[in-house]
């Protein structure tokens, strides 16, 4: 249960965490165990017509390789905090293990897009329960920040890493770069407390349902926005009954009484949703307004995502320092100007400090509000209040394309 009176986004308090009793697992083991599922998820980008050739279908119908790695990811990350809470730490990455090696094996041989679908949903669910671990593990805003400016790097450089290694071997090798993740295994296992917490309570199979309904539905607004959200808003109202009626089953209702996980979710994903909406915009952006080459166009974004990589990392172990409310100035401070900065600059050295201003308010919020969203949380229920942190963080990213195409991609 909560704690009588649980902190506010408001009020100044610690932002570490509780260290668990054995060995904390060094961040940069935990950055190699989830960053390789950002570059994974944005390495078709650039791809996409070779991947329609090999596979026999028209380059829209590939990129259902890109929705149904969005949709794994969302809605397999709150299902692997569940079995990260119930089965514990050693099952889960077990389980994320078993289920890249069966997706990139899919990938390698799939001669159909929905065999090869199939594969990317695999991958995507076990990466989606290596983030889950990693984030778990972390235990300080400055080790988060290690772990999401990882992510937020490996994703600025998948795009161009997907296209060199589609060209000097084939695009199935591109899909399969999540699988560097598996290196670290070996080092969290001996490091991490394995241990599987006891629960006497029966899994709420009927609260998970629910969830990945909704979960499913939102997703797929921007492909059909009006059948999706209607059956968005059934499944959530579907799912909010369930919850009065088990306030304790898969979502618990104290994580959503809760001021500080409710808000930091929220700005979580519309963080992210900015980010994303920008990863598309800005270089249409540049065409429209520059006489930039699209190479010289590449080049510039990656390097003004790299940089905002960077500093993210540099402002997550400054927040450990400064209060709560100066950390939340500072984030939504960056986040408004990233879009403004988009809006309003016909310069491109300007339109690629928007680039890095929002990635840089995305890596570091998701680090710092992560926190925040479960420090208040007890022990046994931290797990699902990470996942539940990451799926807000993992609908931006099906957000903000569409946001994306509404406004500058028409």
């Amino acid at each position: 249960m909560p704690s009588p009176s649980p902190p506010t986004l408001g009020r100044a308090r610690p932002t570490r965490l509780p260290r668990p009793a054995a060995p904390q697992v060094p961040a940069l083991w935990l950055a190699l165990l989830a960053a390789p599922v950002a570059a994974g998820g944005n390495s078709p980008v650039l791809i996409l017509p070779e991947m329609a050739g090999s596979l026999g279908v028209r380059t829209a119908d590939a990129t259902w390789l890109v929705t149904v790695f969005a949709w794994a990811m969302a809605v397999g990350t709150p299902l692997m905090a569940g079995l990260l809470r119930r089965r514990g730490l050693g099952a889960a990455l077990k389980v994320s293990g078993a289920l890249i090696v069966t997706g990139t094996a899919v990938l390698a041989i799939a001669p159909w897009l929905p065999l090869a679908m199939a594969g990317r949903a695999a991958q995507a669910a076990g990466g989606a329960g290596l983030v889950t671990a990693a984030m778990s593990l972390a235990g300080s805003v400055r080790r988060m920040g290690v772990i999401t400016a990882g992510f937020g790097t490996l994703g600025a450089v998948g795009p161009l890493l997907g296209s060199t290694l589609a060209s000097t071997a084939s695009w199935r090798v591109s899909l399969s770069v999540g699988a560097v993740a598996l290196l670290a295994l070996p080092a969290v296992v001996r490091r991490a407390d394995l241990t599987a917490p006891r629960h006497g309570s029966p899994f709420d199979a009927r609260g998970a349902a629910l969830l990945v309904l909704t979960a499913t539905a939102l997703v797929l607004v921007p492909r059909h926005p009006l059948p999706a959200v209607a059956a968005a808003l059934v499944s959530a109202v579907l799912l909010a009954l369930h919850i009065r009626s088990r306030p304790t089953g898969f979502v618990p209702a104290a994580l959503l009484r809760s001021r500080a996980f409710v808000l930091s979710a929220a700005l979580a994903c519309t963080l992210a949703t900015s980010y994303f909406a920008l990863l598309f915009t800005v270089p249409q952006l540049l065409r429209d307004r520059t006489g930039w080459s699209s190479a010289t166009i590449g080049t510039g974004q990656l390097a003004a995502l790299l940089a905002g990589s960077a500093l993210s990392m540099a402002l997550a172990a400054a927040a450990a320092r400064m209060t709560r409310p100066r950390v939340l100035t500072v984030l939504l401070a960056f986040g408004a100007a990233a879009p403004l900065t988009a809006a309003l600059s016909p310069w491109a050295p300007l339109l690629l400090a928007a680039a890095a201003l929002a990635v840089l308010a995305t890596s570091a919020g998701q680090a710092t509000l992560a926190v925040y969203a479960t420090a208040a949380t007890p022990t046994a229920q931290r797990p699902t209040a990470i996942g539940l942190f990451s799926l807000c963080y993992q609908l931006g990213g099906a957000f903000g394309p569409a946001v994306a195409a509404a406004i500058a991609l028409r």
